[in-house]
């Protein structure tokens, strides 16, 4: 396994949810953990976890959807930690609700987070990693970017965007034979909260997600330079279904329950 020990690890939206989980765990098996956020308070608790942990911590107000706040705040990166060597793109937020009530601006923002923000991140620290020959990107994605679920239009849409990212970013790394691995992560809901409210019919089959499981699983993959990390392993039968007619691939999902699953949805600041 790779050692965490004497790497950067930046995590945006690395204040709460799963990035406060990852950085906890980065930070404690070695890394300097590195956090972006706008909720200074929760950046300033996360901080404090960390330290009582044992690890090492910096935190920067940052808000991705500003391009050149990314790069400026890279660049305080830079001088005051050094040279990130673990970018994990986790920043991300959700309306869920259907698509003609989301605001103009809500699902500009949507945008803006939850991809648009991946691709000034990576062109602040990507060149960084080029010159050190070494480095890791790690996309947060969805299974919302392998399947599109009612009420998650502008959502799904960003994160099919993340996955088709994260994937193209990879071949061009290995086609320039470039030693920078890549990680997508494609989880079921996750009870962080950010998802309150959601219900899933079969819960054995595609069960609501523990946070510091699905976190766990990513800092592993991370460390031992996994790829992919599809939870639960049930959602990898979205591909043989592609093969099958639309009309009953729709007719699955479903069944499944997908398209009801937002219903009751209450997100984070209910």
């Amino acid at each position: 396994m790779e050692s965490f020990s004497g790497k950067v690890a930046l995590i945006t939206g690395g204040a709460s949810g799963l990035g406060r989980l990852m950085a906890r765990k980065m930070g404690t098996r070695g890394a300097h953990a590195v956090l972006w956020d706008i909720n200074d308070q929760a950046l300033a608790k996360a901080a404090e976890e960390i330290r009582a942990a044992g690890g090492k911590v910096s935190t920067y107000h940052c808000n991705v959807t500003e391009r050149e706040t990314i790069y400026a705040t890279a660049e305080k990166v830079r001088r005051d930690v050094g040279n990130v060597d673990i970018l994990v793109n986790n920043a991300g937020i959700v309306n869920g609700k259907p698509f003609l009530e989301c605001s103009d601006e809500e699902l500009r923002r949507t945008m803006e987070v939850n991809i648009l923000s991946h691709f000034w991140t990576v062109k602040a620290f990507l060149p960084d990693m080029i010159k050190a020959k070494h480095g890791h990107v790690v996309t947060v994605a969805s299974a919302g970017g392998i399947v599109g679920s009612a009420k998650l239009v502008d959502y799904s849409a960003s994160k099919f965007a993340a996955f088709g990212f994260d994937e193209a970013l990879r071949a061009e790394l290995k086609q320039q034979r470039l030693n920078i691995r890549t990680t997508v992560v494609c989880p079921f809901f996750i009870n962080t909260g950010m998802f309150a409210g959601v219900k899933t019919r079969f819960p054995l089959l595609l069960p609501i997600l523990n946070e510091d499981e699905v976190a766990e699983r990513i800092v592993r993959a991370v460390a031992r330079g996994k790829e992919r990390v599809i939870l639960p392993a049930f959602v990898y039968t979205t591909w043989p279904l592609r093969l099958v007619p639309v009309k009953v691939f729709d007719w699955v999902v479903t069944l499944l329950g997908v398209n009801n699953a937002m219903d009751a949805f209450r997100g984070r600041h209910s």
